[in-house]
């Protein structure tokens, strides 16, 4: 098995959303199928063109990534997590705290957001030390997000 971390490309597109609806899925069961359908136009219509996306590599195939918002120099914080999904046969492999490893040498600092019902995420994002910064609520679904940061 060999593995590879770099920036996305183009021909990773199928790859990724299938890692990321498959995760998301896991992740997220009370969000709608609308969510879904509306996320999977996003992804490569907004949030990629506007993120630094980096994907991890098994045997060529993408398995995870991770979409890092970048903010301007006026910001205190240097970076947000806008995403990062792992296939679940690919969970607790290592590979997404290779991704956040990843930001953070690119970054420093990093903060992201968060699903309250999304116990995966939390956990991930504790385990690897982010520490609860507030609550605010998602205006797309009126679901609670929790903020946390690493510094």
């Amino acid at each position: 098995m060999t593995t590879e971390i770099r920036p996305y490309q183009k021909q990773d597109l199928p790859d990724l959303l299938n890692s990321w609806e498959s995760a998301s899925r896991l992740a997220h069961p009370f969000m709608t199928e609308k969510f879904f359908q509306q996320e999977r136009k996003n992804i490569p219509e907004l949030y990629i063109p506007n993120t630094d996306t980096w994907v991890v590599l098994v045997d060529e195939v993408v398995v995870g990534f991770i979409a890092l918002i970048v903010a301007d120099e006026n910001s205190q914080l240097s970076c947000e997590i806008g995403g990062l999904f792992v296939e679940p046969s690919f969970h607790r492999q290592k590979f997404g705290k290779t991704l956040l490893d990843k930001a953070k040498q690119l970054y420093g600092e990093l903060a992201v957001k968060v699903f309250k019902e999304n116990h995966i995420g939390s956990a991930f994002y504790h385990k690897y030390d982010f520490e609860f910064v507030s609550e605010l609520i998602w205006d797309d679904t009126g679901d609670v997000l929790i903020e946390m940061k690493l510094v």
